[in-house]
């Protein structure tokens, strides 16, 4: 089932281009015209027959949020039952964050460092909006103290029904320390958690069959409305932010070979299907189930898997970091704004403490960098022209998140000296696994 589903999530992202690309090519007469270039009344037709694709897109990904915060909460409190001791739990959480902290420093650096190279927004080649154009991003708070106190939930009801999980991450943490120190009292409680573990697993095995419909569908709306050619048009800017994400592919999975040896090349192996998921969905929440029974596989024991992932989902988006300076300093070059290296530095640690209150924002890269572009003097109506091809981009982040969370996970199950050998990667994998009580 895991390779069949795996083919099915790539021939509807295939066959979705090519739907898309022929109702852009009925409507327009051309597979490349850019959506500023579209007639009136082709553009009100191509977006109405996109809310029917998005709607089965929308679908799916409410069905993944109603899944990641009672999973979030119950494979963490799991996780952390089961490493048996506080002064353990102290040990791993001092381990990731380390590696979290290292790896947000090397995306943030290296975004700065390939735009500042390559600069890509000063050949010109593009129409900038009016100086008064919003692209309608919501700022987001530029109050520290408010943005870390509302990183703590007033109520865990809130924190699940809003899907904040660095909200839900806290409350676990509190709950399985907790249980943890009242010792065999909370033996029932600690049963009934990973009864809940195997329930969800289960519910997203029969979420993830819809998977290939919505990513095909997905596909199919934003080539449909935004045409192939948007692509050629911001050509160089795509290509360079690609390039960047190679490059982080190839540091991740650098340093994850000098401790893990010659697994960390089968790692992709294990991935792949989250990888494509969150890819084609432009969602890494979409990926967050199959990426923990991915590297369950891998021989990441869940107790470990369980307490990185939902960190890592507040902590080390590893694609949204790069992204980041990125696009903050191409919309800069194009125009003509010149920040100096001392700039740039504030800019990358103002980054660093704004994002990790974002982890529940829709798009929260897009309010993170209009916050930050507004505190340099960048225009913002330079986010106006990217959001045109934001969605392409969103791709590639979302995916390269997957990758820096599970790079993560091996690295710190490395280091804890509790990687196990790995289950062969083209089986499917157990609807029900028992395994988290490792």
């Amino acid at each position: 089932m895991a390779k069949k589903l795996t083919f099915y999530i790539l021939m509807g992202m295939m066959l979705g281009i090519v739907v898309g690309a022929g109702l852009h090519f009925a409507y327009t007469g051309s597979v490349l015209t850019a959506p500023a270039e579209i007639a009136a009344d082709a553009k009100t037709a191509l977006e109405g027959l996109g809310k029917y694709f998005g709607l089965v897109t929308d679908i799916f990904l409410r069905m993944i949020k109603m899944i990641i915060a009672p999973l979030v909460f119950a494979t963490l409190v799991s996780g952390i039952v089961h490493m048996g001791d506080t002064a353990a739990l102290g040990r791993v959480g001092a381990k990731t964050i380390i590696w979290f902290l290292g790896a947000t420093v090397v995306s943030l650096t290296l975004g700065a460092v390939l735009v500042n190279f390559i600069q890509p927004g000063a050949g010109g080649g593009f129409t900038l909006p009016p100086a008064d154009a919003t692209a309608g991003i919501v700022k987001p708070d530029s109050d520290i103290f408010k943005i870390i106190a509302e990183m703590f939930p007033r109520s865990i009801v809130e924190g699940m029904a809003n899907n904040t999980i660095l909200q839900i991450v806290i409350f676990s943490l509190f709950f399985g320390v907790a249980m943890t120190a009242i010792g065999e009292k909370a033996a029932p409680i600690a049963r009934g958690v990973d009864a809940l573990v195997d329930v969800m697993l289960q519910v997203t095995d029969y979420v993830m069959r819809f998977s290939p419909f919505a990513v095909f569908a997905a596909m199919a709306k934003v080539i449909a409305i935004q045409g192939i050619g948007v692509i050629g048009t911001f050509l160089t800017f795509i290509a360079s932010f690609y390039f960047g994400l190679l490059v982080l592919w190839l540091i991740l999975g650098l340093a994850a070979f000098l401790l893990v040896g010659r697994r960390a090349g089968t790692l992709i192996r294990y991935i792949r299907e989250p990888i494509l998921l969150a890819f084609s969905t432009a969602s890494s929440e979409a990926a967050y189930p199959r990426t923990l029974e991915a590297l369950d596989r891998f021989g990441v024991p869940p107790k470990i898997a369980s307490f990185v992932l939902p960190l890592g989902y507040s902590f080390n988006l590893d694609g949204s970091m790069m992204y980041m300076t990125f696009a903050t300093l191409f919309i800069a070059q194009l125009y003509g704004i010149e920040l100096s290296t001392g700039q740039q530095i504030i800019m990358l640690l103002t980054l660093m403490v704004t994002s990790k209150g974002m982890a529940a924002v829709p798009r929260a890269s897009l309010v993170v960098i209009s916050g930050t572009m507004a505190q340099f003097g960048i225009p913002e109506a330079g986010l106006v022209l990217i959001l045109a091809v934001d969605q392409f981009l969103d791709m590639g982040r979302s995916g390269t998140n997957v990758v820096g969370n599970a790079v993560a996970a091996v690295v710190v199950a490395k280091w804890e000296g509790d990687l196990d050998s790995p289950e062969p990667p083209e089986i499917e994998p157990p609807h029900a696994p028992t395994s988290h009580v490792h």
